[in-house]
């Protein structure tokens, strides 16, 4: 299979397959939990469908302070600090440096996994193709993480997975059919417009379809501004994997003439006339294909009744959002938005398979049903659950075990615990506080200061959990005797009522693209000397970041902090500050700094060739609805 070309062979502890908004999530996760971990992704940027290839926005859960933390937001604050035009390109730099200059991530850009090898249920290596370098890498791992939204390895291995609608009797999902099929929700390519100052003509190419009236385009043309047309969808009724040329084929000529009509034919056509097209995708974006079978699968019903799980890793809230398999060819509502409570819980036995031992999945291809997947699959719900399954992979490295171990209680407290320590809040639960911090006699000068040791690091139910005060206050952490301080523990207020969202028109409506004004930008630590001098162990006059763990070591009888300026606020929020007996973890604002001489894990290019091309396949022509 290999001819000529020479082959790489990589050893690592985790391989993640796709580098969507999972696949960075799950490998950050991993490596910083102390696996050494390999990503292999088939585009030449990560990001998927949140990247500059495609341009959908991070959706999540609905409603106040249920933003998605921990990774995801660490990425997205990177964004608002160096990314002020909300540009793109620039985005695709974040996510790039986030993987490529993380200790212990090797990375493999443009290469497609196009075998497995397994024995006795387990998955032994992949072998992959990289297109750019024209090679072969074969890496054999201990711990596999699919989270390539189609399931790659679903059908390269004997792991168990689903496609398509199951029949409501079969979960009791009222949603759904009363026949099972195997249709799905579609594909879709988006297009960006720009605003300007005089009017714009839009000439379409001769191939473009045309529509003529508002009938031909029923219930999708709402306007220009603040929308990225993700109704121009087609390929539910198909395979939206083997038929994924003909799917993008089909989109190119509805999106053009989607163009044309809105410039040249629409009704009221000169609310556009100023309008511009900006950008065109040319890779459509997918919602749904095959999904993996695990120990529980997922339901409506599981979703209505606020996912209660004891096992659980991360937590959705968007509604059940189920696009109808014809796509624009449907005539009624492009999409159904189910009610769906926000937040509700997702299990860790939705995250591992069923069959394969060594196999777990994050994004949108976990265990759940077709009802269930409407609403998991937006892609700040796909980040936690990837940050999940990579922490899970971290510990299953660590302590030798099998994905399916760690949902003994005692092990799923330790994973849960980590989780919440990172910033991933878990609905119904409160994250467990450091010991010294607890033993201390907590003051300060105004506020609350109980609030940053209660384990509850976001606001709830309009219940406040963080302490506010004003810059120049501080707060003070006192002990009997001397105790050894090796860091802290601080979480920021970064606004989670900001989605920090990239654009979906220009100029962008409503959009921020600073730094939240509440997360404090400048601050110090102070340590309590001998000769009861302070004496200032760590300072920072640049943060933009929401969780800091600073190191620093000091024996001391009392700890400060001093919030010194924020980013615009005339407030202090904080809702955690907590000294630290033993800063295990690294705070990520230096862990992965900008000092690219470290050795930081990357993976060496060698040499390779690639096969012999195959013979094109002729395109399957695309179903659409009677």
């Amino acid at each position: 299979m290999l001819g000529s070309n020479p082959v790489i062979e990589h050893a690592v502890d985790v391989c993640v397959i796709g580098g969507g908004m999972a696949g960075i999530c799950a490998s950050i996760a991993a490596a910083r939990n102390g696996a050494v971990t390999m990503l292999v992704h088939d585009r030449p940027v990560l990001g998927g469908n949140a990247s500059s290839e495609i341009r959908m926005w991070i959706c999540g859960a609905h409603g106040k302070d249920n933003k998605e933390t921990g990774i995801l937001e660490e990425l997205q604050l990177e964004n608002q600090y160096r990314n002020h035009g909300l540009n793109y390109s620039v985005w695709d730099s974040v996510l790039y440096g986030a993987v490529e200059f993380e200790s212990g991530i090797g990375s493999l850009l443009n290469s497609t996994v196009l075998n497995a090898e397994s024995e006795n249920n387990l998955i032994t290596e992949i072998t992959a193709w990289q297109l750019t370098t024209q090679t072969w890498h074969r890496i054999r791992a201990k711990l596999f993480i699919d989270c390539s939204g189609d399931s790659i390895l679903s059908t390269l291995t004997p792991a168990e997975f689903r496609v398509g609608r199951e029949a409501s009797s079969e979960f009791g999902e009222d949603i759904e059919p009363a026949q099972a099929d195997n249709r799905t929700m579609g594909n879709s390519l988006l297009i960006q417009m720009r605003r300007t100052d005089e009017p714009q003509t839009f000439i379409p190419p001769k191939w473009a379809y045309k529509f003529r009236k508002p009938d031909d385009l029923p219930h999708r043309i709402d306007g220009v501004n603040g929308h990225n047309f993700w109704w121009i969808e087609v390929g539910g009724l198909n395979d939206t994997i083997r038929d994924a040329e003909a799917i993008r084929d089909e989109l190119m000529r509805i999106t053009y003439g989607v163009v044309d009509y809105i410039k040249n034919r629409a009704p009221e056509s000169e609310k556009a006339a100023n309008w511009a097209v900006e950008w065109v995708g040319s890779l459509p974006g997918k919602r749904e294909n095959r999904r993996y079978i695990g120990d529980y699968t997922l339901t409506q019903n599981d979703i209505v009744s606020g996912g209660k799980f004891e096992d659980i890793i991360a937590y959705g809230g968007w509604s059940m959002d189920d696009h109808h398999p014809a796509g624009i060819y449907y005539p009624g509502e492009p999409t159904i938005f189910h009610p769906a409570p926000s937040p509700y819980g997702i299990p860790y036995r939705c995250l591992y398979s069923l069959n394969i031992s060594n196999l777990l999945f994050a994004g949108r291809n976990i265990s759940v049903t077709h009802a269930a997947l409407s609403s998991t699959r937006v892609m700040a719900t796909c980040a936690l659950l990837g940050q999940s399954a990579g922490t899970a992979a971290a510990i299953c490295i660590a302590k030798d075990i099998p994905p399916r171990a760690l949902s003994d209680a005692r092990l799923m407290n330790e994973l849960q615990g980590i989780l919440m320590d990172d910033d991933c809040w878990l609905p119904g639960l409160t994250r467990r506080v450091d010991h010294l911090a607890t033993s201390a006699m907590v003051t300060a000068l105004e506020g609350n200061p109980g609030r940053l040791v209660d384990g509850i690091d976001r606001n709830r139910n309009d219940e406040p959990h963080c302490w506010t005060g004003a810059t120049g206050s501080y707060i003070e952490f006192r002990w009997n005797e001397p105790v050894v301080v090796r860091g802290a523990r601080i979480v920021f207020d970064s606004n989670l009522s900001h989605g920090k969202q990239m654009p979906y028109s220009y100029p962008q409506r409503g959009s921020d693209s600073r730094v939240p004004d509440t997360i404090v930008r400048k601050f110090r630590i102070e340590a309590l000397g001998e000769d009861n001098s302070w004496n200032v162990v760590f300072s920072d006059d640049n943060n933009y970041q929401r969780l800091r763990r600073p190191r620093f070591e000091a024996k001391t009888r009392a700890v400060r902090f001093f919030p010194e300026a924020t980013w615009g606020s005339g407030v202090v929020n904080v809702f955690a500050f907590e000294p630290l007996h033993d800063a295990v973890k690294h705070d990520p604002v230096t862990h992965n700094g900008s000092e690219f001489s470290e050795a930081r894990g990357r993976i060496s290019p060698d040499d390779l060739r690639p096969p012999s091309k195959s013979s094109k396949e002729s395109k399957p022509a695309l179903a659409r609805p009677a």
